[in-house]
């Protein structure tokens, strides 16, 4: 049986050192206020381009070991994810894994450093394992991988214009 997946775009030449990447922007507002609005999952379809109907499981919330569920869309294409907290450090680190902590495929983190009078908000993407729903070949993933990277630059882009709106100082 032929799949079609020469050697070179195998999937199974994809390990997680060439699926990962990391965004940085500097926003004007303290880490802990960047915190409470990116645990905050109902949230991440005010600035994500590519997410949103993003909540809590009932009586879940920003902690360790909580799951949401969210709905993505990716080339006129809509999937709806289930993950679950991994890091809940409140004003420092928040984290989650696509498809739960035990067996999850994606992790994605933020990170929250003080710099000056703002906050330096690190978003980090990162492939655990493969599966076949990131893509049928090493082209496949790492289309995905790109895609997910602008993603997360525009996120941080409308978060830090978001929140430059929320201070902004009325006009006199």
């Amino acid at each position: 049986m032929t799949t079609g997946i020469t050697n070179s775009d195998s999937p199974d030449t994809v390990t997680a050192t060439d699926l990962t990447f990391t965004r940085r922007a500097w926003i004007n507002a303290g880490p802990g206020d960047l915190y409470d609005l990116i645990s905050d999952v109902s949230r991440i379809g005010d600035w994500s381009p590519n997410a949103d109907a993003v909540h809590y499981d009932q009586d879940a919330g920003p902690w360790v070991g909580a799951w949401f569920s969210g709905r993505n869309r990716k080339g006129g294409k809509e999937w709806t994810t289930r993950s679950q907290i991994v890091a809940a450090e409140p004003g420092r680190r928040f984290a989650f894994t696509v498809g739960g902590a035990q067996d999850g495929i994606i992790r994605w983190e933020w990170l929250f450093t003080a710099q000056g009078t703002g906050t330096t908000v690190q978003q980090s993407w990162r492939v655990l394992r493969y599966d076949p729903v990131l893509g049928g070949t090493r082209s496949d993933v790492e289309a995905l991988r790109d895609f997910m990277a602008d993603s997360a630059e525009s996120t941080l882009i409308n978060l830090a214009a978001r929140i430059g709106e929320r201070f902004r100082p009325s006009a006199p």
